[in-house]
Order: structure tokens, then sequence, then C-alpha cells
């Protein structure tokens, strides 16, 4: 962090007051969030697994943009990948100091973007930004340019009004989050913990809802299970002389259903409540009607409560096959396909939901509540090092789809939430 001598003196407003100022400057920042996406947007950013190469130009330009706003430190850091042209993948952090400069809320975003997909599918070219109103249209929009215009534009709006947060205003923007995350948050939280305090607030808004009620604070474990349930092969003319895997198969799906009764524990952030387990992508078997099929493959989609370890339920899965191996003479054999443990929940009573409740609360005059999804988040990455981390954003929910779209008002009253955060911590 910059020492408070380098910083210049602010004005000392009590918190409504300053509040009262920030949001009246940013009310008026719709052509500023404007130019900012266009430029954005008219940047691809597609990882080398999406065929493109890579955050740098992105980057580049959101440090010069940074730089012109007055941020007085921009930090990099480079995760290597030879796959790049540059031979890395960036990563950007910077801040505004503080009153109380021990702690800080980092809002953290990400850089890259998804391909635009079928062309024909969309109304306009995806790397050209559509102003329609109050909607503005492109890739990476919403997923995740809102997130980043809404932490600028309310960082900015400090700087340019000479205000002091109470605590530092933190951005990150990070790469690699759209293809995994090997070179993104990870390596910028195992390579620059110096940045890093346990009492710092974490904000991530890559996920949410249009009413902004959603405030995400804890995760599902995620496994998927392939199952490769072998008979033997047969003219279905003679059954007797083959045993018929479509049949184990089906018993075996129904038998599954039984992992809900060996993990009944609920959890009443997550709606659903309970783990999940289901049967999802079934694999062809044979081309022919009068052929009994000797090997049949289906998945399973499980979305566990992490009260429950990941092992635990592939252990079960596998003793429920064994009484299907028993009765239909069949082999199953097991793969899994992807697996990843749940991070410990963020305490819906933990400082950074408070002060998040208290912000939407004001500015969006609704009333938020903590919940749980099953799928995952980089929030994830956070409190698996135990840092406590909400994922909040109020999104038009069009990431990944064609003609994605972004609303200005939202992208303004999220950064009003962000500036309250730092207000109001």
């Amino acid at each position: 962090m910059p020492d408070a001598d380098r910083v210049h003196p602010a004005p000392r407003l009590i918190p409504g007051q300053a509040m009262r100022k920030l949001i009246q400057l940013l009310e008026k920042q719709s052509d500023a969030v404007v130019d900012l996406q266009s430029k954005l947007v008219s940047i691809p950013a597609l990882g080398p697994s999406n065929a493109g190469s890579g955050e740098q130009a992105k980057a580049e330009f959101m440090h010069k943009y940074l730089n012109d706003c007055g941020f007085q430190e921009i930090i990099h850091i480079n995760a290597p990948d030879e796959r790049v042209e540059c031979g890395y993948r960036p990563n950007l952090a910077t801040w505004i100091q503080g009153q109380d400069s021990s702690r800080t809320l980092w809002i953290i975003s990400h850089l890259d973007i998804v391909p635009p997909g079928d062309p024909a599918l969309w109304q306009s070219d995806p790397y050209t930004l559509v102003v329609d109103g109050d909607t503005i249209i492109g890739r990476g929009v919403e997923d995740n340019h809102q997130s980043i215009v809404s932490s600028v534009m309310a960082a900015r709006a400090f700087m340019e009004l000479g205000i002091q947060p109470q605590i530092n205003l933190g951005l990150i923007m990070v790469s690699d989050e759209e293809t995994g995350n090997d070179y993104g948050l990870p390596y910028v939280l195992d390579t620059r913990k110096d940045l890093f305090k346990k009492d710092d607030l974490f904000l991530v808004p890559d996920f949410g809802t249009s009413d902004s009620t959603m405030m995400e604070v804890a995760e599902k474990s995620m496994l998927w299970l392939k199952i490769s349930v072998q008979g033997r092969q047969c003219h279905a003319s003679t059954p007797v002389k083959g045993i018929n895997s479509l049949v184990a198969s089906s018993a075996f799906i129904l038998k599954l259903d039984e992992l809900h009764m060996l993990f009944p524990r609920e959890n009443d952030l997550f709606s659903p409540p309970g783990s999940t387990f289901c049967p999802t992508k079934k694999e062809a078997n044979v081309p022919n009607i009068n052929t009994i099929p000797g090997m049949d493959v289906f998945y399973l989609d499980c979305r566990i409560l992490s009260d429950y370890a990941i092992t635990d339920i592939i252990d079960r899965a596998r003793e429920l096959g064994t009484v299907i191996e028993q009765n239909y003479g069949v082999h199953i054999h097991y793969e899994v396909v992807y697996q990843q443990q749940a991070a410990p929940h963020t305490d819906p009573s933990s400082p950074v939901v408070r002060s998040l409740g208290r912000a939407i609360e004001k500015i969006y005059g609704v009333h938020p509540r903590p919940q749980g999804v099953g799928g995952g988040t980089v929030a994830a990455f956070l409190r698996h090092r135990g840092y406590s981390a909400v994922v909040w954003a109020t999104l038009e929910g069009t990431a990944h789809q064609p003609n994605e779209r972004s609303s200005i008002r939202n992208t303004l009253k999220d950064a009003q939430v962000m500036a309250m955060m730092a207000i109001n911590p």
C-alpha cells in the first residue's frame, strides 16, 4: 500500500455528506460509462484456450486509463504463459488511500471474455458497442466490463471530489477467469500475499440478479461422474446370450436417487436447500434396434453441501453400484470428469456482507439476502485462503449469450454501492 504521506490530504466530511456528493457525481457519469464500455468492447480479450491472444492489450489500455484518472500506483502481476505472444497473462491491482489504511475494500473483476459464438445470432458487431437508451450491447458488456466500469467510476468519483474513503478502496482486474483461473486470481493471491490482510473486505461483482437482492456467500461442491456399465452384447432375439447394459444402467440410475437419503442435510442459504444428484447426459450405445447393448454410459451431476467430502459421495455411489453389479451381472467403471470441493462459507453476519447489505438497501431500496449457489465462482479462491468474500452485482443475466447487454443505470448504481461500502465499511 502507498504511504500516507504520498497521498494528498482530503477534506474530512461526515459519511452522509460525502455519500451525497458521490451519488450526485456518479448519477452524471452515463457518458463516461458509454465511453469506457465502448473502448473495452473494441479490445477482445480471449484466452489461448479460446483461440485468442490473451488480455495484454486490454490490460495496457486499462493501465493508461487508470493512470489518466489519477491512480498513483498500478501494479502488474504477470503470470507466465508461453501460449501467448507476450509470454504472460496480465493482472492489475491499484487503490486509493483511505483514512484507515489498515483495511482495504477489494473489488475484483476480470479482463477476459468468451467468444461471441455464431455471428448470425448477433444483431450487431459483437465488438462494436451499441447504445439503446439505458441498454448497451456488445460482447463483454456484462461479463465482466460492467463491474470493471462500476469499480473505476466509484474510485474516480472519490478522486475527482477530493474525498477520502474510510478504508482503502482497491481494484483488481484479473485474467483467465473464463478458462480456469490458472493465470488469474489464484496467481495474484499466491504471489502478492503482501497486498492482502485478513480484515480486508472482498467484493466479486461477477454474478447477481436484476433486482439486486442476491448476495452470494456460499457454494456447493461440484462432482461430475462418468459411469460406464458393461454387460454383454447380443442379438435381441436371444437375450439370454447377453447381459443388457441398458437395463442395468436404468436400474442404477434409479438407485442413485438413494444418495439424497444418504446425504440428507439441508442449508437454507441454498435453493434447493440440500445436495442434488442428477443423472444428465447419456451416450449412444448401439445404432440398431435389434441389438442388446453391451455398454451403456451416463453421467451424474452432483451439487453437494460443503458438509460432505466429495470422496464420500463417490464411495457411496460405488457401494450402490455394487448392488447393481451383483443383481445384473455387469461391471461398472467410474471416472471423475470434474470435481471441486466447496470452500467454507462466508459468514452472513461478516463485516463485508453487512456493509454490502446496508449499501444495497440504501442505494436500491430493496432488502438483500445472503444466499448460496450450486455452481462455483472465483470467490472460492478467496474463501479457501481464509478471506471473507461476497459475490454481488445487478445484472441482466445475458452473460455468454448473443446480444449480451448491460444497463448504464445499474452500472452507476452499483458504483454507488461500492462507494458506500468504502465510506461505511
